[in-house]
Formats: structure tokens, sequence, C-alpha cells
């Protein structure tokens, strides 16, 4: 495991701190720390909610360490399990992740916020592509950046590297909620405390049905959920919290999720 990357676990609830001064850049053992903790939380039926934010009030992360690049680290090397960050290439991640952003958020680390369900961010977040201007590609960023904003503002930031402040963000629908620094993990906490309540096998099928639905037709998509193709949906239609949920309405109370 690696020094700069601090977790805490509260019930339900695991928090990751990249905490790499200054800038909070990602090297290749940095990235295979990540990778391991966010596969054992996918993995691990009793954590069902994750935040992921950087140490400081500046930086929530500034993406591939280019001074680990300039000593060795290959752009091309072993990122570990889920590719850079954990994130980028974790399969069947079927939990909901939730990004806290605390200041600059650029490249690698815009790439990580993509690869999060819900994005909360300061008032002072900014966030830019600057991969251009190194004589690189945004990889991941080229692909995901253009399906979630509108096309030529994602080519915009791809193409010339400009930054958007965190309004502009919002207004693009890149980021969910706008706060004040000092209430950013706050509210990080408190939605992470809803959808702990909530139910996992659903968040599960939710989050493989979207994930695979961007490569599929919509009528492709939606025989798959109903013929039971996905194996979420599928332990979903079979589990005791489908019928949990149906008793709870019908006796209007709470449900007890249990995830089985």
């Amino acid at each position: 495991m690696s020094d700069h990357i601090r977790i805490r676990r509260d019930g339900g609830i695991l928090e990751v701190v990249i905490d790499r001064p200054k800038a909070n850049a990602i090297d290749l053992a940095t990235s295979r720390a990540m990778g391991l903790i966010f596969r054992d939380f996918r993995d691990d039926p009793d954590v069902r909610v994750a935040i992921v934010t950087g140490a400081g009030e500046k930086f929530f992360c500034a993406g591939w360490d280019l001074k680990a690049a300039a000593s060795g680290d290959a752009v091309d090397g072993d990122y570990g399990v889920g590719g850079f960050g954990g994130l980028q290439e974790l399969r069947d991640l079927n939990k909901p992740v939730i990004c806290a952003v605390n200041g600059i958020c650029c490249g690698g680390g815009l790439e990580i916020a993509l690869s999060t369900d819900l994005i909360i961010a300061a008032e002072h977040a900014t966030f830019a592509l600057p991969e251009i201007r190194s004589g690189t590609v945004a990889d991941a960023a080229s692909i995901k950046l253009p399906k979630r904003i509108p096309y030529h503002i994602a080519m915009d930031m791809l193409l010339t590297g400009r930054w958007l402040d965190v309004h502009e963000a919002h207004r693009w629908g890149f980021v969910n909620e706008v706060l004040p620094a000092e209430r950013v993990m706050a509210r990080a906490w408190e939605l992470a405390r809803l959808l702990e309540s909530g139910p996992p096998l659903v968040y599960a099928a939710i989050k493989e049905i979207v994930r695979e639905a961007e490569g599929s037709t919509f009528q492709t998509a939606m025989n798959k959920i109903t013929k039971r193709q996905f194996a979420t949906v599928d332990r979903l239609y079979s589990s005791e919290d489908q019928l949990e949920g149906a008793r709870a309405f019908a006796e209007k109370r709470s449900p007890i999720w249990k995830g089985q």
C-alpha cells in the first residue's frame, strides 16, 4: 500500500484521499495502490459507497506525475488493477462512487473524476485537459468527455487545453453541485449516507445497465434487461430485496435492504 493514499471507513462508506504533495499527482506506484484499494472496495459486500478526494485545499489531482515520468515511469507502464488511478478501467464496479473536488482537477485527475458517478466541487475548483500542451493525448477523456457534455465544449477542452471554472463545469452538467470549500466533504458524506441506506442490488443493476448500454442500441440493451442477460439484473429479480421493496411499499414502511 502507498504512503500517499489515505483511507477511512465508516460503516459501509469508504473514503479515499490522494495525499501526494504538492499537486496530488499520481505515479505508477500510487496508481497501483489505488487499484488495490478500489478492487477491495468492489469485492467487499459490506462496503457500499466510496468517496474519492484530494488532500489539501489547492489540488484535487493534477493527474499523471510528469516528474516521475521524467525519472523513468513509462506513460504506458503498469498502472495496476483498474488502470490509471484504480478507477478508470476497473471492471464490474457496480457500486456508487462520489468525487469531492477540492481544487484543481486536471489531466488524469479529471479522468478520475469522469470515472465516478457524482461530482461535488468547491467554489474555487477548476478543470482542464492540458495534455495537448505536453504533446500527448488525454486518452480516457477523449473517449468519455464528449459523451458527458456537449461535443463542442469537450473538443474545445481537448484541442486547446483551456480551463473551465466550476460554474461553467456545472452549467455544462459536468459537476452535480457547487459548494463553499468548507462544505464539500460534509455534502459528500451526506450523499454517501443516503446511498449507503439504499438498495445495493438495484445500484449494481443500474451501473451495469448504464455501462453496457454505452456501446449498445436502446433496443439491444432493453432486450438484455427483459431477458435477464445482465448478471446484476438477474440477481436483483431473484432477490429477497426485490420482494422486500414491494412489501415495504404495500405496508407503507421503509424497506430494509440486505443486499440478498
